[in-house]
Order: structure tokens, then C-alpha cells, then sequence
């Protein structure tokens, strides 16, 4: 699959505040890579921590739920679209998370 795009979760953990959600985010961004997803199902099994939102929005818990990632998914096109990552705090300030 390919992730659009990998630098905004760079960005993300070399702020000193979020160092701590480097390994996890370059795991997950392996994991995604890697595979050929079919459905939101097949990721959740993958992902016990992770929440279907429809429309092909999937939310991840990263680092035991400190962060929140958000992606949209094209599963015929094989394409993630990273859409929001932040605190969990952050994420809970979004109105209106299909539309991110």
C-alpha cells in the first residue's frame, strides 16, 4: 500500500514533545506498506486498537491511546492518506472526523 504521506508522521515525532511515538509510527507505517489491505476488517485484526469511522476512515491508537492517528483509505487503489496526527486531546477537539 502506499502512505501519503510518510513525512507528516516524520514531523511528527522529531517535535521533542512526541519523540516518544517514533517506533511505533515507523512500525505501523512498515506494517501498512507492506500489505495488500482488502477491507477496514483486515487492518483491524492486524490492529486490535483501531477504530472503523466509515467512509474508509480508520483511527489508530498509537503509544497505548496518547495519540490518535487518522487515515483515509482507498482500498481499490491501494493508498493511505494520513489525514490528522496528534494527542488525544487534539483528536477529541475535531467536530467532525470524515471530513478531516
Amino acid at each position: 500500500m502506499r502512505i501519503i504521506a510518510f513525512r507528516t508522521l516524520r514531523e511528527f515525532w522529531e517535535n521533542p514533545e512526541y519523540r516518544d511515538a517514533e517506533q511505533q509510527l515507523k512500525s505501523w507505517y512498515k506494517a501498512i506498506k507492506e500489505e495488500n489491505w482488502d477491507n477496514p476488517h483486515s487492518i483491524i485484526a492486524r490492529f486490535r486498537y483501531t477504530d472503523q469511522m466509515g467512509n474508509g476512515m480508520l483511527v489508530f491508537n498509537i503509544c497505548h491511546n496518547k495519540y490518535r492517528l487518522v487515515v483515509k483509505i482507498k482500498y481499490d487503489k491501494q493508498i493511505c492518506y494520513i489525514r490528522f496526527i496528534g494527542t488525544h486531546k487534539q483528536y477529541d477537539k475535531i467536530q467532525d472526523i470524515k471530513n478531516v
